[in-house]
């Protein structure tokens, strides 16, 4: 048996475009979650204040939590994760931007079947 058909490990990759309308409504959400954040120690804390402050991008990061994807899921457990944010040029007319495209991968990628996480 191949690993592919064993492995009980499955890598799904997300992308997500937003449009911010409301930065302030963003940063205060994110500075709100690191208040409630009871176990953040201190010089993480101010870090992370100053960090979603400067950055709507930052402060979005802070507040898009992989886990709340598939934390109901039944069956499964979230191994690792890992995000990150960044300010973008989009321009929604652009092929660059077509979700519907093929981007060369082949199909059992595209279809999310991929191996194991490592």
């Amino acid at each position: 048996m191949s690993t592919e058909e064993t492995s009980r490990f499955v890598r799904i990759r997300v992308e997500i475009l937003l449009e911010v309308h409301d930065e302030d409504a963003v940063t205060t959400a994110a500075l709100r979650r690191i208040a409630d954040d009871a176990e953040l120690p201190d010089a993480e804390r101010a870090h992370a204040e100053g960090a979603v402050t400067e950055d709507t991008a930052e402060a979005l990061a802070y507040l898009v939590d992989p886990f709340d994807l598939v934390g109901e899921v039944p069956g499964v457990e979230l191994q690792q994760a890992s995000w990150s944010s960044e300010r973008v040029d989009h321009d929604p007319d652009s092929p660059e931007w077509d979700l519907d495209e093929d981007d060369g991968e082949e199909d059992d990628e595209a279809d999310g079947e991929e191996g194991r996480i490592g």
